[in-house]
């Protein structure tokens, strides 16, 4: 069993918490962008009460252990291991109460190239423990605005995990897909859902438009987050998110198995 000690060192050693390959200039732009409700920062979140920079450095500092000077402009972020190792313990809680009661459960990542594998792990565990891995509208386009235009994307899943990917990009099920903070993809998986008469899923896993895009809708989700990535924090501090992990979400995808591994041991959901 991966100990406590041993995934600090591990964090440290990956760059995955302590200094971080993002950037200040990064997460400021991306609170800038925020407080000005910049939908491609809210990613599918619609805060209660207006944030402004200095809030959103406030809750950063408080979430991941950034600088809380605003005047701290340049240089990279730091993520304080204690609060990554805390948050682990907190979703790996939420994990557990979901194998106990068979919990439905919907898995999606906008990182299909880092992040898959971490949630692959979840998924195939849950669906051990008898939970039902749900995968609504497999298949179905999306059409999400890129910074190159609007681009029409197929709704895949790979081993229990939701992501995007272009029409046509090799067969279903295999490699992985596109990056996106879309709140899209999790809209129409849980409209899908929905039309079909369900299940619906108790919780949702996963980053960026799955979790906060859930969160709004009213579905319990917890997940992963970088540090210019204010809106699942943001979302964590208002209610509408369970729980989220402050991580780089852009180290290699290897890095991220022992975080898998701790959170499945904590979770008694080890094989």
């Amino acid at each position: 069993m991966l100990s406590t000690a041993a995934l600090r060192a591990h964090l440290l050693a990956a760059g995955l918490a302590g200094v971080v390959a993002t950037t200040r200039e990064e997460s400021l732009r991306s609170y800038r962008l925020f407080a000005s409700r910049d939908p491609r920062v809210l990613i599918g979140l619609d805060p209660e009460r207006a944030w402004g920079v200095r809030d959103l450095v406030a809750l950063m500092a408080d979430r991941c252990g950034v600088s809380a000077d605003p005047r701290n402009v340049s240089g990279h972020d730091v993520i304080d291991p204690e609060r990554t190792l805390a948050a682990l313990d907190a979703f790996a809680e939420r994990l557990a109460e979901a194998a106990r009661s068979g919990a439905a459960v919907l898995l999606g990542t906008g990182h299909p190239h880092r992040l898959l594998g971490f949630y692959a792990g979840l998924a195939d565990a849950l669906s051990a423990a008898g939970c039902g891995v749900l995968t609504p509208a497999q298949g179905r386009s999306v059409d999400i605005t890129t910074r190159f235009g609007l681009r029409t994307y197929n709704l895949d899943y790979v081993q229990g995990v939701a992501l995007v990917r272009e029409p046509g990009a090799g067969r279903p099920g295999g490699a992985t897909g596109v990056h996106t903070h879309s709140p899209l993809p999790v809209r129409l998986a849980l409209a899908a859902a929905a039309e079909a008469g369900g299940p619906l899923p108790e919780l949702v896993i996963g980053d960026h438009g799955w979790v906060c895009g859930a969160g709004q809708l009213g579905f319990e989700a917890m997940g992963l987050a970088d540090t210019d990535d204010p809106a699942p924090f943001v979302g964590e501090a208002e209610g509408s998110v369970s729980v989220v992990v402050p991580l780089d979400d852009g180290v290699r995808s290897g890095y991220y198995r022992p975080l898998a591994r701790y959170v499945l041991n904590r979770a008694c959901l080890s094989r």
